[in-house]
Parts: C-alpha cells; sequence; structure tokens
C-alpha cells in the first residue's frame, strides 16, 4: 500500500501523511508512561511501519527518559542508509535523575538546548536532525498540566526569542535540518516568525482535542508544516476502548486517571462510535478514519500515530488514502457537538 505524502511546509522533505510515534516505546518508570513495553516489539513495530511507507519516525528525549531514542536508534541502525526515515526529536524537558517519577521541568536555557542535542544524537546515532522541535514553552515550570504560566514564575524561565534562536542558530550550523515548536500558540509563533522562519509546528489533534484549530490555519498562512499528535487521541478514538478497559489499564499508565479516560469517557466513546461508521463505509478500521478527519482539515501536513506492536500498523497505516465525504463529516460534527467534548471548530 503506497502511503501518500505532503510537503513539509518549506522544509524540502516530502513526508507521508502518517509518521511513527514513539511515546509509548520510551516504556515505565517515568510520569508520562504508558506502562512496560518490550523493545523487540517496539523495534519489529517501527520496521513494520517504514516497510509499509511510513517515512519519518517523531520521539523525544523525555519519552521513557532517553530510552525511546535509545530505541528508534537501535531500529534506524538496522536500516541501509537510504532506507532510513526522517528523524524527528525535541528538546527542552528536563527530567530529575533522582527522581524520575517527578513531573519533566519546561527548561531551554541555549546550553541546555545544546547539550540535549548532543545526547540526542548519540541516542539515536544520527549525525543530524532532520526536525527539532522546542517540546513546550520554556516557562521552567514543571510539566503538569495544572501550573498556570501567567501566574507562576521559574528562574529558569527563558524567553521564546532567546531559546527559537538558539534552534535557529543549530539550524545554520548544520546540525539540524529544520526547526519546529510544538504546544506553543498563534501569539507565540507570530513571535517565533519574527526571529526565525517556523519550518513546522506540532499541536495535539483529534476528534475530542480541537483546540489547536487556529494554529493550524496560522501554519497553512505561513508556509509552515504542522504534524498534530494523538490524533487517535491515545487510543479513545481506536473503537476498541471501553470503562472496563480502562480499569484495566496498569497502574502506571497515565491514562488511568486522564478526565477524558475517566469523567469524559462517555462523550468520547460515542464520538469513537460516529468515527466506526465513518471507517465501516471506507471499509477501514476505526484508526485509520479517526486519523483521516485529522488529515481532512486545511494546514495538517501529517499525524503522529503510534504503535507498541507491529500489527498495530495495519490499523492505520491507510489514513491517508481516505478522502471523507460531506456525509462523513458531517455525522462526525453531529457526535462531537451531542456529546460535547473538547473545545474548537467540530467540523474541517
Amino acid at each position: 500500500m503506497a502511503v501518500p505524502t505532503r510537503p513539509l511546509g518549506t522544509t524540502g522533505m516530502d513526508i507521508s501523511a502518517v509518521g511513527f510515534g514513539a511515546w509509548a516505546i520510551g516504556g515505565a518508570g517515568w510520569k508520562f508512561a504508558w506502562g512496560a513495553q518490550d523493545d523487540a516489539d517496539s523495534v519489529a513495530a517501527l520496521r513494520r511501519a517504514v516497510e509499509a511507507g511510513v517515512n519519518w519516525v517523531d520521539t523525544a528525549p523525555v519519552y521513557g527518559l532517553g530510552h525511546s531514542e535509545e530505541v528508534v536508534g537501535k531500529a534506524l541502525a538496522g536500516f541501509p542508509e537510504a532506507d532510513r526515515p526522517y528523524v524527528f526529536t525535541k528538546c527542552g524537558l528536563i527530567w530529575d535523575e533522582n527522581d524520575r517519577t517527578a513531573p519533566p521541568r519546561k527548561i531551554l536555557r541555549p546550553e541546555v538546548v545544546r547539550r540535549e542535542l548532543e545526547d540526542s544524537l548519540r541516542r539515536l546515532g544520527v549525525e543530524r536532525i532532520d526536525l527539532y522541535q522546542a517540546h513546550w514553552p520554556g516557562d521552567g515550570l514543571p510539566l503538569d498540566f495544572t501550573t498556570d504560566p501567567a501566574t507562576e514564575s521559574s528562574p529558569d524561565a527563558v524567553a521564546l526569542e532567546e531559546y527559537w534562536r538558539t534552534l535557529a542558530d543549530l539550524k545554520a550550523e548544520g546540525k539540524v535540518r529544520a526547526i519546529a515548536l510544538s504546544n506553543h500558540g498563534v501569539a507565540q509563533l507570530d513571535r517565533a516568525e519574527a526571529v526565525a522562519h517556523v519550518d513546522a509546528i506540532q499541536p495535539q489533534f483529534s476528534a475530542l482535542a480541537r483546540q489547536s484549530a487556529a494554529e493550524l490555519e496560522w501554519a497553512a498562512d505561513h508556509g509552515t508544516g504542522a504534524i498534530v499528535y494523538q490524533p487517535m487521541h491515545s487510543g479513545l478514538l481506536t473503537g476498541a476502548f471501553s470503562k472496563e478497559r480502562v480499569a484495566s489499564l496498569p497502574e502506571d499508565d497515565w491514562r488511568k486517571t486522564a478526565p477524558e479516560f475517566t469523567d469524559h469517557l462517555r462523550g468520547s466513546l460515542a464520538v469513537a462510535g460516529a468515527l466506526r461508521t465513518v471507517a465501516d463505509r471506507h471499509g477501514v478500521p476505526v484508526p485509520a478514519a479517526a486519523v483521516a478527519w485529522t488529515l481532512a482539515w486545511r494546514g495538517v501536513t501529517g499525524a503522529i500515530v503510534g504503535a507498541r506492536r507491529p500489527e498495530q500498523i495495519d490499523d492505520w497505516i491507510g489514513a491517508g488514502a481516505v478522502e471523507l465525504t460531506g456525509t462523513d463529516v458531517d455525522e462526525v460534527a453531529v457526535a462531537i457537538a451531542a456529546a460535547g467534548v473538547g473545545h474548537g471548530p467540530v467540523r474541517p
């Protein structure tokens, strides 16, 4: 099956509509883990994705506190140079080696960014990163999703212009091919663009999390690529979840207590049901329909999709070839509105 490709902004890279996300393969033992993971399964899943036509992998140092990048590096080493996928990674989430379960801090001081890059190059076994992304704004605060940066401050805070200039310098030095901002809003993107072109963005985006629609429009208007993460909303939109499935998740799986998997589960599953109807109409698995829904939005270049075992690749590899109809879009929009889940527009 050929996987369609799209230009990633002005970077010169044409990327497959779906990319391999390496968050879950970081394994257990850190704040935002998905539970234990077998490294052999991880390597096999990534190899299966590339062999099926995926030409990029997205990882980060914080995933498994270095382990995800090491596993990706191991998988990459098995490919001839000409067949290796593009490698995208990030910087700016720093963990405490003395307390690996504590929330990492958002630190983007220039010397920290440069140190992280060298560590990533070593773990990944590559000489250059294809897309280097500031993972979160560098406010110096813990990544716990409860702290309001508008009311909290940290001595480790770094102005956006400073850390974005650092990434631009790394690009000029040839250490990275392109630079990007993940989890940054429109006002921040405008500030960054005044310093150096934003090659790409990476926002969260799915039928349950549509708050980044404005950032996608910004990307489309500025010649900026956009790769969205969690298009299946961490598994909720795969058609495989239920209240019982949530209860059976390992205690160290962050999803077990997340609101969308608990308090808002009923509405989330209703949207998944509408996507199942779309999937059946197109003859594809539900995950492919969920990913195709994100790919239908203006500004989206590609979607990051995770897999922990090789057989899971088949569930979403065909998403790029699914062309949603007006009926498809209408049915999902009605389900989103009725369920009252998420924020933002309900249709492309």
